[in-house]
């Protein structure tokens, strides 16, 4: 059954594109409400997991941090500033294929998904650490 192309399914995705950051669900809301006040919390989330389950947008676990949502699909890694909370791709590493079926034969299990957030100081950060040590 597919689902219908409503209004609201559009607002979603044309934030998520916006906002190419990697937006957390709150994020994609604010953005939304700022031109369409009146919809709802709840009609953003149901959505964003519809346009995920549908394959139309992507969705990074996060751990210890909120979810996020891609608009681009196909696979890539992504890092994560520990300081300011700046979310980004990591350009120019390829994806490392047949990374699931080699973690699954090493544990027994039946990989379905991985997805791998780096961590580190961004260099914006880095600049700020130094200036202040100085």
């Amino acid at each position: 059954m597919t689902k219908r192309n409503t209004i609201q399914r559009q607002l979603v995705i044309a934030a998520v594109r916006f906002l190419a950051d990697h937006p957390t669900a709150e994020e994609v809301y604010d953005r939304i409400t700022m031109e369409y006040p009146d919809i709802s919390k709840g009609t953003v989330y149901r959505n964003l997991n519809s346009l995920v389950e549908s394959g139309l947008l992507g969705k990074v676990f996060v751990p210890s941090g909120a979810d996020r949502f891609d608009h681009i699909l196909t696979r890539h890694y992504h890092i994560k500033c520990t300081h300011c909370g700046m979310f980004m791709n990591v350009e120019d590493m390829d994806y490392i294929e047949g990374l699931d079926e080699k973690v699954g034969e090493v544990t027994g299990f039946k990989m379905e998904d991985h997805d791998i957030v780096f961590n580190g100081v961004c260099p914006e950060c880095q600049k700020l650490e130094a200036k202040e040590k100085n």
